[in-house]
């Protein structure tokens, strides 16, 4: 009989004796250009990161939990490629299943995503400009990966994947579904996050066009993330007297019916997760988050309000690889959710898209730790 809590079993996790990876990620990775403390207007110097919503969930669980990870994805073979590539060594991931295409010398067919981003103060926000048309990523097509050898011959604990990359082509939502069909029929569990960005989809058919992918998508998801306008807006679910452009802050019980909503329409979802930010600032959020399973209904993390900021983009990846961390390690749902919340708020004290913090400081806070120094 199984040990593990109820809410856990039903995910069915595979051994990780049986598996060469923990988790593998689907989606692009883009080279952050970050001006610091000034604005991308201004600039004369930028630094360079790597990031992308799917990738910096793998990444996290490699760096702070020390789990095995790996990354599909596309590049233009030069030396921007070449870059990413480096900083993904550098994050820890496998690049095996790194596709590599041909440069032009131009970018006219194939190029890398560029992702400027300035992180806001105060009263100003945060900033961020893409440029990311024509993307090796976005031309990666459903038979351009050998998933019988990722998911079959090299086992795979974990896939996650989610709705940015999903919107960047046709052919990315159909290898997205290819992805997520063949790790279903290999008992992988798998992942998606919303992620929803009304400026990806304004010119392939807006939000009945990212209505009509994601829910292609979601029969096959045993674990949803998502905040309110992303299930609003991916998915079609409505609050009642909610405005999910107005800026308001969200009660808890109204998420909740959202959620068990959406858990009676698509059975599969053995767990939701999402983040619940009130913006004060663009460095003064309240932050925490909430999850579900029926085996435990709805539960809410620590809440910190009046969390100090450094760089928010980022936050909602960390919150989602401490969930899945806290989940493979077998983990009660509300110490899951407790790991997401603290790895996320630690997240977002450093700089750039990826975490900086280990195992070990996301268990100190997640336990109610403080921020006196260590010594």
């Amino acid at each position: 009989m199984s040990t593990l809590p109820p809410e856990v079993a039903a995910l069915d996790l595979k051994p990780a004796a049986d598996c060469r990876y923990d988790v593998v990620s689907l989606g692009e990775v883009m080279l952050r250009l970050d001006p610091g403390e000034g604005r991308i207007r201004t600039a004369r110097s930028f630094r360079a990161w790597e990031g992308g919503g799917e990738y910096n969930v793998a990444r996290g669980l490699r760096r702070a939990f020390g789990l095995r990870g790996a990354i599909v994805t596309a590049l233009a073979d030069n030396e921007v490629g070449r870059l990413v590539e480096d900083l993904i060594l550098t994050g820890g991931l496998d690049t095996e299943f790194v596709q590599w295409r041909a440069y032009d010398g131009i970018g006219r067919t194939v190029r890398n995503g560029l992702n400027f981003t300035e992180r806001g103060f105060g009263v100003r926000g945060a900033v961020g400009v893409s440029d990311r048309g024509h993307t090796a990523a976005s031309q990666l097509g459903p038979d351009d990966v050998d998933w019988d050898r990722l998911f079959g011959e090299y086992g795979v604990r974990w896939l996650h994947t989610g709705g940015i990359y999903a919107a960047l082509s046709e052919t990315s939502a159909e290898t997205v579904l290819a992805a997520v069909t063949k790790a279903k029929e290999y008992g992988t569990v798998v992942s998606y996050d919303l992620n929803y960005r009304p400026s990806l989809w304004k010119s392939i058919g807006g939000i009945d066009k990212a209505r009509e992918v994601n829910r292609a998508i979601a029969p096959h998801i045993d674990v949803m993330i998502g905040n309110e306008e992303d299930f609003t807006a991916s998915l079609g679910f409505e609050i009642e007297g909610t405005d999910i452009h107005g800026g308001e802050e969200l009660e808890v019980d109204k998420f909740a019916a959202m959620i068990r909503t959406a858990a009676a329409e698509f059975p599969n979802f053995k767990v939701i997760g999402t983040t619940m930010r009130g913006v004060r600032t663009a460095t003064i959020n309240d932050w925490g988050a909430i999850a579900w399973s029926p085996a435990t209904g709805v539960l809410e993390s620590i809440h910190r309000p009046n969390l100090e900021i450094m760089d928010r983009v980022g936050g909602g990846d960390s919150f989602a690889s401490g969930l899945v961390y806290g989940l493979l390690d077998g983990q009660p749902l509300q110490v899951a959710l407790d790991y997401g919340a603290a790895h996320g708020a630690l997240a977002m004290t450093t700089p750039g898209d990826t975490t900086m913090v280990t195992k070990a400081e996301v268990l100190k806070l997640a336990g109610g730790g403080s921020a006196r120094v260590d010594r």
